[in-house]
């Protein structure tokens, strides 16, 4: 449902800017020049932007229809149509009433932020005809839909309605993606609910999702899922995300939201996920060579024997926030525990690295952009590593961290520069 916006947004520009025309279509009978004029005042009307027009063609025979071809915004991201085709029910225009079978949308942009300011304006949302469906069903190929973070996502997909704008049934697809993803939403006879199928990443994420309306109007949407053995890499590739992990991850998910439209339910919408990856490899930080060069270097890869945690999701006006807590893994005789944020493609995350069962404890920061961020140690720790080596290898390293690590407190806020291991004496024969 995290996506819901995009078919309430083409279906109440299709169907709000429309309607006023096709029923002077049918006892007007303009011109193709009159009827591009009249869309494109409708349009600005309703949306509250300048809207231009390409061309547009109205016929009553063999069926009726509208295609109105190069719909655009006049807005610095503008909303693009490449093509758009109405088909309204001959037999209910004819009892001067609009009904439409089917809108077609081919090759369209609808960037997040141009939608959204359609919002505030007056007929700006989807009409609503009661117990009547305005639209039974709606089809787009290439839909393509730029997030606030400027990430294009296209989609191909369908929807059949029921009164009140309920989807019956609706289809959500990426095209072109493997393995593939689709979204899937069946409603339960007429009850406001929902069940959900979702396939990505070659894994599941089958659940359902239920809709309650207060007497005021204000909804509440609420669900769950269960993602199953999802390649994490593959599914986040699938949104042109690069994932920092790689394995397949399956847990529980919650969601819930509230609001007084499709809109606001979307702009709430906060999903938990308690997950654990099976087979997990960070896939661009290899810790062994980090520890070894003291953070100079960490090209490569870490495998994981544990990966589990808590995931939060919450949609902001400024896009998506994601949370980790009680976050674990385990790689050899390391344990790292802590908690990150990701949120406008910057990582903030802070936490503990366990070594030897913990005997040692180095605190740690993550900081800067997700495709490249900064990790900082404590320089006292790499310290007291050093002196520890020297002095007795393996233990002495677990000791010597230790003491580093305490001095390297102890002298907070002062400059702390490692020391230079001592110099380890040459074995006797």
């Amino acid at each position: 449902m995290k996506r819901g916006q995009k078919w309430a947004v083409g279906a109440g520009i299709a169907a709000a800017v429309l309607g006023a025309a096709w029923l002077a279509v049918a006892w007007w009978l303009p011109t193709d020049e009159q009827l591009a004029a009249w869309l494109t005042a409708e349009a600005e009307e309703r949306l509250g932007v300048k809207v231009t027009i390409g061309s547009a063609h109205w016929a009553l025979l063999p069926e009726p229809v509208v295609v109105v071809n190069d719909f655009r915004t006049q807005q610095a991201q503008p909303v693009v149509i490449r093509q758009l085709s109405a088909h309204p029910n001959a037999r209910v225009l004819l009892q001067r009433k609009l009904v439409f079978e089917r809108i077609d949308i081919d090759d369209a942009v609808f960037p997040r932020n141009s939608v959204r300011a359609f919002y505030a304006k007056p007929g700006a949302s989807a009409p609503d005809a009661g117990d009547a469906v305005p639209l039974e069903h709606l089809e787009f190929r290439n839909l393509t839909w730029i997030y606030y973070s400027g990430i294009a996502v296209a989609y191909d997909g369908e929807i059949d309605f029921d009164p009140h704008w309920r989807p019956r049934h609706a289809e959500l697809r990426r095209p072109g993606i493997n393995p593939a993803f689709t979204l899937t939403l069946a409603r339960e006879a007429d009850a406001d609910r929902w069940q959900t199928r979702i396939h990505v990443g070659g894994g599941t994420a089958h659940g359902n999702v239920g809709l309650t309306t207060a007497a005021n109007g204000a909804m509440h949407l609420s669900g769950q899922s269960a993602p199953h053995d999802v390649e994490v890499a593959s599914a986040l590739s699938s949104f042109h995300i690069r994932s920092p992990v790689g394995g397949k991850g399956s847990g529980q998910t919650v969601l819930s939201a509230d609001g007084k439209s499709v809109d606001e339910l979307a702009r709430s919408l906060h999903t938990r996920t308690t997950f654990s990856v099976n087979r997990a490899t960070v896939l661009r930080f290899d810790l062994d060579k980090a520890i070894s060069t003291h953070g100079k270097e960490h090209d490569g890869q870490t495998a994981l024997q544990e990966l589990t945690g808590q995931m939060d999701t919450q949609n902001t006006d400024e896009g998506m926030r994601v949370t980790y807590t009680g976050f674990k893994a385990r790689a050899g005789t390391y344990t790292a525990t802590g908690k990150a944020t990701v949120y406008h493609r910057q990582v903030e995350a802070s936490g503990n690295l366990d070594l030897a069962e913990g005997a040692v404890s180095v605190p740690f920061t993550v900081s800067g952009p997700v495709a490249k961020p900064k990790v900082s140690v404590p320089p006292g720790f790499f310290a007291g590593a050093a002196i520890g080596t020297a002095v007795l290898p393996g233990i002495g390293t677990v000791v010597g961290a230790r003491i580093g690590g305490a001095l390297g407190r102890l002298f907070k806020g002062g400059a702390q520069q490692p020391v230079a291991p001592a110099p380890v004496a040459p074995k006797k024969n």
